[in-house]
């Protein structure tokens, strides 16, 4: 039976950890939007370095200008958001150096942006970082790998279509 299951099993694309860190549950982020999953389904990072990683090869959505944040549509067609801190946007993009552009052809670990982890936790807000698959439902087979360290591209979401 093994055999035709492995057969006729969906084939999954597997997107990578885009940060160092401790990858946790999306139901861990203190804010709802995310955690209450508004947003789409997904993990986030417990960043130990500021450096953000394409999970996939994709292609750049949407850097918003302020370097906090970028979307991204990945070749097997999931919309992918990474949003580095909560409420970081207030910060007006200071702590952010970015690396790509819209509409930018990213292959994985490709290096999106960097964040100065220390400057964002001085300004009082936390560094947890949301990575949401926004078209979950598309996937009705979806994986989380979380409650692990990872490095950048370590497996972190499993999903078919």
């Amino acid at each position: 039976m093994g055999f035709f299951k492995n057969l006729f099993a969906k084939p999954m694309d597997t997107l990578g950890a885009p940060m160092a860190g401790k990858a946790v549950a999306i139901s861990q982020v203190p804010d709802p939007t995310f955690a209450e999953g508004m947003l789409g389904n997904g993990i986030a990072i417990e960043p130990s370095e500021g450096k953000v990683f394409a999970p996939c090869d994709a292609t750049v959505d949407m850097m918003f200008a302020t370097g906090h944040a970028v979307s991204l549509i990945a070749d097997f067609g999931a919309e992918i958001l990474i949003h580095v801190g909560l409420e970081t946007v207030s910060l007006e993009g200071k702590p952010f150096t970015v690396h790509v552009a819209n509409g930018d052809k990213v292959k994985k670990g490709q290096l999106l942006m960097e964040a100065d982890l220390e400057a964002i936790k001085a300004a009082g807000l936390p560094t947890i970082t949301p990575v949401v698959i926004c078209n979950t439902d598309d996937y009705p087979t979806f994986n989380t790998f979380v409650e692990k360290a990872v490095a950048p591209g370590d497996a972190v979401i499993e999903l078919a279509k």
